[in-house]
């Protein structure tokens, strides 16, 4: 019998806690998003946060309730896709294809003008921001459309949408998707990047983005949930990053604050099953910005609205707040960092609090939502239910 009727998993996307052992392999040597966002702002107001726990896990001595612990990464790769599905049960052991170094092949390029009939320019790794200011005057001049990657497995097609337009934008985007299918071009993730302005300075992306995610290729829990009945609501780019499987319901976010306020007005629903939502702007606006006062302004937005949420938790709810991957804002370069995560699980019924040891695989989440609904993992899932050591 199913102890939680509502689990709610909340990913703030990039929060890790610390390096993984093997992070010096990945160029990640002494990494700790949290820990280094928390020397630069030595006041850092997460009053709910530390509630649950985690300043306990950085060696602090706050009074908690609930349960927390760590997360290791089993599988290998730091990226969104790799975190994300390790997370629903699947070891990723042959890292996404890159071209950090050396852009997309010609060939690609050639074949994808061709099927869009649009130039393309840039084709190299590059920050968001930069490869707009680097040539976002330049499409409006001449209809040229931007490409570029990052040290993520990611094939990215910036669009003006007013000169561009959406729609040619869109299109561009899922033509690359089948391009990239084959096996020596196969990137994770095919994202649609709009922007908007005038010139050089000002311009900014809006919240119009899509992502175009190869499927994982095996169940995750995320279908077992759905095979079995019960509402899997994605929030957040959760439906993006799973091409749409196991999903139910799916709510597009403008912002991590958007995307909280989404998650607080579900709970006074009555859904039965699980709301999963990612928190993106951590990520995306801050940490690969290298910008750790952002970064603690938006734990704190988070924390405000993390306060409202405790409030509306009903007896039977479970909430669990973790993190995909990391990347830390005081580190060189741009790219996540390969650490542990947080894991902070609460429900108004528990009575025990405690910290846990330290896991072996982000799968313990969605091996704890199984656990909880009574659905077997296939053989190929990995991860332990830690319902037992929570639920007493």
């Amino acid at each position: 019998m199913e102890k939680y009727r509502r689990i709610f998993v909340i990913v703030l996307d990039s929060l890790g806690i610390g390096a993984m052992p093997d992070a010096e392999d990945y160029g990640d040597k002494g990494v700790n998003t949290l820990g280094h966002i928390w020397e630069y702002k030595k006041d850092l107001k997460i009053p709910n946060l530390r509630k649950l726990g985690i300043g306990n896990l950085l060696g602090r001595s706050d009074d908690f309730v609930g349960c927390h612990m760590k997360l290791k990464e089993k599988s290998r790769g730091k990226d969104t896709m790799t975190g994300h599905w390790e997370m629903m049960g699947l070891e990723i052991k042959e890292p996404f294809q890159t071209f950090t170094e050396t852009g997309f092949p010609q060939e690609l390029i050639d074949e994808l003008e061709e099927k869009c009939g649009k130039k393309f320019v840039g084709n190299k790794a590059a920050s968001g921001t930069e490869i707009l200011d680097e040539y976002g005057e330049h499409e409006i001049e001449t209809g040229d459309m931007i490409l570029y990657t990052s040290a993520d497995s990611v094939l990215q097609i910036c669009g003006h949408e007013k000169y561009t337009g959406l729609d040619v934008l869109y299109d561009c985007c899922k033509k690359a998707r089948e391009i990239t299918m084959r096996p020596d071009w196969k990137v994770a993730r095919v994202i649609a990047r709009p922007y908007v302005g005038e010139k050089k300075g000002e311009f900014k992306r809006t919240a119009n983005r899509h992502d175009y995610a190869v499927k994982p290729f095996k169940n995750t829990m995320l279908n077992l949930m759905k095979n079995r009945g019960y509402d899997v609501i994605s929030i957040g780019k959760i439906v993006d990053i799973f091409a749409e499987e196991g999903i139910t319901e799916s709510h597009r976010s403008q912002s991590s604050v958007h995307g909280m306020e989404q998650t607080i007005e579900l709970a006074d629903t009555s859904f039965h099953g699980l709301c999963f939502t990612n928190l993106v702007d951590f990520d995306a606006l801050w940490g690969h910005r290298r910008d750790p006062e952002g970064y603690a302004k938006e734990l704190e937005m988070f924390d405000e609205n993390l306060g409202i949420l405790l409030e509306r938790l009903r007896e039977d709810d479970l909430l669990m707040i973790t993190a995909d991957h990391g990347n830390d804002p005081t580190y060189t370069g741009t790219d996540h960092t390969r650490e542990m995560v947080p894991l902070l699980c609460y429900s108004p019924s528990m009575k025990n609090r405690r910290e846990l040891p330290v896991q072996d695989t982000f799968g313990a989440i969605g091996a704890t939502i199984g656990g909880n609904y009574d659905i077997q993992p296939e053989d190929h899932m990995i991860g332990t239910s830690l319902l037992s050591l929570i639920g007493e």
